[in-house]
């Protein structure tokens, strides 16, 4: 059966496990990184003459797997790894790594065990079978890397990669689409690990024609890599300093010039000017301005806007300074916007960054459109992410709203507007964001009056008009009015959500929003999946179709719903998605038995064990089979659990009331003060006290009934799971599909979607509580509680002989 992708990441971080202690995050990723390169290379092009890698003789994974247990493990390895950099113009590339270094690896059998183990874990990995056409398991897995190393290098060393979900953003906003040819170019001068380059030519049908410069030696190494692994072994990368020594040039020496650029520089650099003098540069990028000598952000945009074709367009990861920084860098700013080289501005939560924690933002340039251009399109997208460990994410509705937000111009209250360049002039060509669009959420101000004489303001219940709409005789059920501008509480604050929950709008409005779902499960057929198909394309499309269809839905967000199917993707649909693909719908049948290591635990939790042997079901859990075919037996089985239950808390309770210093099963107690069978038995044969006796022989009667409650569930779960065991065996392909499509995936679509509706009614339940909550005691009514309780104090002081004063 083909790797899951959850089950190839975890073993790729297993061999991370095995290189911890001795190195940090940034040095081990060259060793797992470069066996990842080793073990994939030899499965894909092993024997292939007119593979992209020529594997020559002793220079393939198998030839380091002979290697476990070898006393010259270490070097013998180098040279296989080395033999073939030299056969594929790899050298400095895949033999970056050590794998003899005793200082990071340990010395004599530590080094040995070390590297045998890193190669059994990849010996298991058969990665030959895991790209179907068009989709790209190992890239995958090597992005996956990649963000584990960069969260686990710290500041100072997580620089080499750009989140992917930022990566995407830049890659579709500059209109790269299905339809941009492969001969389109596409450029980043400081590519790090390549992944921006990646997803912006992932967005092309075919592909990109892929250029790229990164400064760093070790990280232009992991960008070659990179690009192999994701079957892009022809793009060119270069070492260097881009600033310093451009390495893309034209004939006549000046720089070469791109339809498509993406960058993310390092952060506010300083000391870009070292090796150039801005003033005299041969390449004239600094025709708008020079950058300050100790901040080189603007150094960067310049270089890229110089390095576009007059058609080309760009996006640029810069921190937010850029966009209100004053004296030289205002000047360049108000020189580029002059120019009409800026289509928009795009700023970013906090904290994304493995470099840095300060915010940035996403500057896209569009040389084409500059003459015509007569403002600037900004979004504040600040506030649209999760925590994730000690970093913020972006979700999958984050990055879609930006683009569809931006790619279609759309104007939303508090997120985005097109900024005319005359209101930028008044501002003196200040961009930052917050002086063009108020992203604060309006403050919930208290009323006085109604405060003082109670009722709950007008102003208040008419701000949830939304809701008014969609549930027009709602309001009317929940308040009434007391005075001019002011209302009551028609139902308890505790009965609220309750009341709302049973009221038949609603109860139409979520059968209609299910209604929607219904729909698109039909349209989109999933038990149409076949070997072949592209997982990623499917998940595209059927995204893409959940969030049409409930884009019209009143107070549900459809990016919500749609943040929906992506989490349930990413936990579960995308695994199965790709066994399906590579194996069938007849993979539904197999059940894969677990085997651990001699002398190590299992890896995997088994969903049924048959005797000793435990089994894992990859596509099927045996509680859907349970659930279709045996529903009788599973009620048997609750039935007895019970039963178990309350023998149990019976005889707890039993123990517990006689077990005490003086209790009648004080002398059954064992040397830790616990009463057991076997000190109940010890104790009948020589007790003589009849009361004694009997509650012996009560408790004895009630492990008996324990006991017996136990082996009958036993007995019932083993025979239920056997009958399971067998079923998976007469499984039609018929049969898995609905178990997968309709008992699995839409099943639990609909329960997180029917969550979601409800909580639209549970925050409408919370400020209608909250307001009831807030005035629900007039500030009189309050004082004279306060008077009547301050009379009981005094009269209670007075009693017991105290006098206030």
């Amino acid at each position: 059966m083909a790797i899951k992708k959850t089950e190839l990441y975890s073993s790729l971080w297993a061999s991370c496990d095995e290189l911890r202690g001795g190195m940090d995050a940034s040095q081990y990723k060259d060793y797992v990184l470069t066996f990842l390169f080793m073990k994939y290379v030899s499965d894909r092009y092993k024997g292939d003459p007119y593979g992209m890698i020529v594997i020559p003789l002793g220079a393939s994974f198998d030839d380091m797997k002979a290697l476990k247990g070898d006393k010259e493990i270490g070097d013998k390895m180098n040279k296989i790894i080395s033999a073939l950099a030299e056969e594929n113009d790899l050298k400095g590339v895949i033999d970056v790594a050590d794998f003899n270094d005793e200082d990071k690896l340990g010395k004599g059998k530590e080094m040995i065990d070390r590297l045998s183990k890193l190669i059994g874990i990849f010996e298991g990995l058969d990665l030959s079978a895991n790209r179907a056409d068009g989709d790209d398991l190992l890239g995958d897995a090597y992005e996956y890397l990649m963000r584990h190393f960069a969260t686990e290098s710290g500041k100072s060393k997580g620089q080499f990669y750009t989140p992917s979900e930022v990566s995407r953003i830049l890659s579709k906003v500059i209109g790269i689409d299905a339809s941009t040819p492969q001969d389109a170019t596409v450029y980043d001068p400081t590519c790090g690990s390549g992944s921006l380059l990646l997803k912006a030519s992932d967005e092309a049908e075919r592909g990109l024609s892929i250029y790229g410069q990164e400064m760093d030696n070790a990280t232009s190494a992991l960008a070659r890599m990179n690009m192999i692994l994701h079957n892009n072994a022809t793009a060119k990368i270069w070492k260097g300093n881009t600033l310093v020594d451009p390495q893309w040039k034209e004939a006549n020496g000046q720089l070469k010039t791109f339809d498509f650029a993406v960058a993310n520089p390092p952060f506010s650099n300083k000391n870009w000017t070292s090796g150039l003098n801005p003033n005299e540069d041969p390449f004239d990028r600094f025709t708008w301005g020079i950058p300050p000598e100790k901040n080189g952000d603007y150094t960067f945009l310049l270089h890229i806007i110089k390095s576009l074709k007059s058609t080309g367009k760009g996006a640029v990861i810069l921190p937010h300074g850029v966009l209100f920084r004053g004296n030289a860098e205002a000047r360049i700013r108000e020189n580029l916007l002059k120019q009409g080289y800026i289509k928009g501005i795009i700023g970013l939560p906090a904290n994304l960054f493995y470099g840095t924690g300060i915010p940035a933002c996403i500057i896209v340039i569009d040389k084409a459109q500059a003459h015509s251009r007569k403002g600037i399109f900004m979004i504040d997208a600040s506030k649209g992410f999760i925590k994730d460990g000690n970093k913020n994410r972006l979700r999958a509705q984050d990055i879609h709203k930006v683009v569809d937000v931006f790619t279609k111009q759309l104007e939303q209250p508090r997120y985005s507007r097109m900024v005319p360049l005359s209101e930028i002039a008044a501002n003196d060509y200040n961009l930052n964001i917050p002086r063009y669009i108020d992203a604060s959420e309006p403050e919930d101000l208290h009323d006085l009056t109604a405060h003082l004489q109670g009722g709950i303001p007008d102003r208040d219940i008419n701000a949830l008009a939304p809701y008014w709409q969609v549930f027009p005789s709602m309001r009317d059920a929940l308040f009434a009015p007391v005075r001019a501008g002011y209302s009551q509480a028609q139902i308890e604050a505790g009965k609220i959500k309750t009341t709302l929950l049973e009221y038949p709008e609603f109860k139409d409005f979520a059968q209609r929003a299910m209604t929607l779902l219904t729909q698109w499960q039909q349209q989109i057929a999933l038990q149409e999946l076949s070997v072949g198909d592209n997982p990623k394309a499917l998940i595209d499309e059927i995204s893409e179709a959940l969030l049409a269809q409930y884009a019209d839905t009143a107070l549900l967000n459809n990016y919500d719903v749609y943040q929906i199917l992506m989490d349930y993707w990413n936990d579960t649909m995308q695994d199965d998605a790709y066994l399906l693909t590579q194996d069938g719908w007849l993979a539904g049948k197999v059940l894969r038995e677990l085997v651990a290591e001699k002398g190590e635990k299992l890896k995997e939790t088994p969903d049924i064990v048959i005797d000793k042997a435990k089994f894992k079901a990859d596509l099927i859990p045996p509680s859907l089979i349970i659930a279709r075919y045996y529903k009788t037996e599973q009620k048997k089985l609750d039935q007895l659990q019970a039963d178990l239950d309350n023998a149990t808390q019976e005889l707890e309770s039993y123990l517990e009331e006689h077990s005490g210093e003086d209790g009648l099963l004080a002398e059954a107690l064992n040397d830790k003060d616990k009463v057991t069978k076997v000190t109940i038995t010890a104790r009948l044969k020589v007790a003589t006290d009849k009361e004694e006796k009997a509650a012996l022989k009560q408790a004895k009667a009630l492990f008996d009934a324990e006991a017996d409650s136990k082996k009958a569930l036993k007995e019932a779960q083993d025979q239920l799971d056997r009958a399971v065991f067998k079923h998976y065996a007469t499984l039609s392909e018929d049969d898995i599909k609905t178990l997968i499509v309709n008992d699995k995936w839409h099943t639990t679509l609909q329960s997180r979607i029917q969550a979601e509706i409800e909580r639209i009614i549970q925050q409408l339940a919370n400020r209608v509580k909250e307001l009831e909550e807030r005035y629900a005691e007039a500030l009189p009514t309050i004082s004279q509680s306060v008077d009547v309780l301050s009379l009981k104090v005094a009269a209670h002081l007075k009693a017991m002989g105290l006098e206030t004063i």
